[in-house]
């Protein structure tokens, strides 16, 4: 194995953002209708467990990544399931290059 393949840590960060900042707010106001109140709430008790859950799993990434450059093994991180290493350093020298003149 050339790398080993993990996620980006950008995937981490879009969800933890989306769930806090947009998900739990949304919940609140749901939360406010008398009707939804004791259902919202066993929601909310998930979705912050939820965000637990994501904020332990970065870290253990983490770890593995740290573990495994200490042991001298290449960590390639993924934005997605069909990227290849290839793809991956083609799309990142198109971004970095400027565009050439027809």
């Amino acid at each position: 194995m050339s790398s080993l393949p993990v996620p980006s840590h950008i995937h981490y960060e879009l969800l933890l953002q989306l769930l806090e900042r947009q998900t739990l707010p949304a919940l609140h106001n749901e939360m406010k209708q008398p009707h939804l109140a004791a259902k919202m709430n066993v929601s909310r008790e998930h979705l912050q467990a939820a965000i637990i859950n994501l904020r332990k799993a970065f870290a253990l990434q983490k770890q593995v990544e740290d573990l495994c450059q200490y042991h001298g093994v290449q960590v390639s991180y993924r934005w997605s399931l069909s990227e290849s290493e290839q793809e991956m350093g083609k799309s990142l020298k198109e971004i970095s290059s400027p565009p050439q003149a027809p």
